[in-house]
């Protein structure tokens, strides 16, 4: 059996979703270790899945955290270029420490996450067999299709085509840092040019948790892309969670959530408990861990009928009549194959980019999350809980997300992509043998095997 590598950012929401198909291949016989920083081993939880730090000396424990504030709440647009610069400094790390990690531990081929690159870089560095996997929306670009980190509508008049090469050319000098890192690490590895993370991905198979349908139309994706729905798995030790409370038959049922990095929002959170108040709905809010007690009160307060830190996503989806999110993907997957319509408050990231393709498949509605007023949101909601055009556009689209193949197709497609046949056992894919010997991998000729050694020299 096969002995998989991992690389993914630092954030537990990637973590979370990897860990799904991390499992299956463990189920299968194979075994798979995650490669990062020291403090991103607690997202994993599962003595089943195995870890192996990086960065003690640039990223050393206890720095984690302040990477995440930054990220979830960037501000400025100095706190934008720290949370780039965040970025550049973790790629940096991987593509100098990850090589002779590999080595040491001896991985056959890695699953490398399309928001990191590193991974894609040193797996081709050394010849290694690898697929990419996109927990988030796909960077895969194509011309007529905004970034996923846009909340651009979709289009084909010129108008909209020239808005969105403007604002690809903007979001390029904006991620200069880390663009410099992948070419000068693409450089040092003896790669042919490359500077942004659609350059970094696998010839081999590239999966992603989207379905067509949810996505604006694309054309251009390359044959090895595969469309298999939600990464969701039995396995996964899921973060203790509340039950659901008792929710009253005949009067609607709300859901909100604003995801793992957003949750401490409270002001957002009180508009939503006082939109659901005036929309005479029972509203469970789960804050993951972002508010304390003394704010969970205040929004009880303000309309909610129930808070929580960590609520039974799929189940709270699957009983409510609507749900209120800041779009992150894969609560906007729960939310369709629940058939539950969707009030998008995107926030960050790609929940822009999210937000816009749900209003696009018209399974939702959209809001901004600093200008919206209660009473914006309050009659928002009541168009999503009285107009039963989004049931019927939520039946066509959960159809997709069920007939997509989820975890078990996502893992048959990485078996066969890196050449891995049950009964015969791993050989890598035809043009992908694994290098003999990290040493002789273009830059690396002189590099140690021993990743303490590598740190020290």
């Amino acid at each position: 059996m096969a002995h998989f590598g991992v690389v993914a950012p630092a954030f537990y929401s990637h973590f979370n979703a990897l860990a799904a198909l991390a499992l299956e291949l463990v189920a299968r016989g194979h075994r798979v270790t995650y490669f990062q920083q020291p403090d991103a081993g607690a997202h994993l939880g599962d003595d089943r899945l195995g870890f192996h730090a990086l960065g003690a000396a640039s990223h050393p424990p206890g720095t984690l955290a302040a990477v995440m504030r930054r990220a979830a709440n960037p501000g400025s647009p100095l706190g934008l270029r720290r949370v780039i610069g965040d970025m550049a400094s973790s790629t940096d790390m991987l593509c100098r420490e990850l090589p002779a990690a590999l080595e040491a531990t001896g991985v056959d081929a890695l699953i490398c996450d399309q928001m990191e690159a590193a991974g894609g870089l040193v797996a081709e560095a050394l010849g290694m067999p690898f697929v990419s996997v996109a927990c988030a929306l796909p960077v895969n670009r194509e011309p007529g299709i905004p970034l996923p980190v846009m909340p651009f509508a979709f289009g084909t008049d010129e108008r909209s085509l020239r808005m969105y090469e403007g604002s690809t050319r903007v979001y390029d000098w904006m991620m200069t840092p880390h663009r410099r890192t992948i070419e000068r690490h693409a450089r040092g590895f003896g790669l042919p040019a490359r500077d942004g993370l659609h350059e970094c991905l696998s010839p081999l198979a590239q999966v992603s948790q989207t379905v067509e349908g949810y996505d604006f139309p694309r054309r251009a994706l390359p044959a090895h892309f595969h469309h298999v729905g939600p990464f969701r798995s039995t396995a996964r030790k899921e973060i203790v969670q509340q039950p659901l409370p008792p929710i009253a038959a005949g009067k609607p049922f709300v859901f909100a959530s604003l995801g793992t990095m957003q949750g401490h929002r409270l002001g957002l959170f009180l508009r939503i408990a006082k939109a659901c108040r005036a929309a005479g709905v029972q509203l469970l809010a789960a804050h993951c861990g972002g508010l304390d007690e003394r704010q969970a009160r205040e929004l009880e307060r303000a309309g909610a009928t129930w808070v929580c830190a960590f609520a039974p996503q799929r189940e709270a989806l699957a009983r409510a009549d609507a749900v209120i999110s800041h779009a992150g993907v894969n609560t906007v997957l729960d939310a369709i194959e629940a058939r539950t319509p969707i009030l998008a408050l995107p926030i960050a990231f790609d929940h822009p980019g999210s937000a816009a393709r749900v209003r696009h498949a018209g399974v939702g509605l959209l809001a901004s999350p600093r200008f919206a007023t209660a009473a914006q949101l309050t009659r928002q909601l009541r168009q999503l809980l009285e107009d039963g055009s989004f049931a019927h556009r939520l039946d066509a689209l959960a159809g997709n997300v069920a007939r997509a193949g989820g975890t078990p197709r996502a893992v048959d497609i990485i078996e066969s992509a890196l050449g891995f046949a049950p009964a015969l056992g791993f050989a890598p894919a035809p043009g992908l043998e694994r290098v003999p010997g990290f040493a002789h991998a273009p830059g690396f000729e002189n590099a140690p095997p021993d990743p303490l050694l590598a740190r020290s020299a």
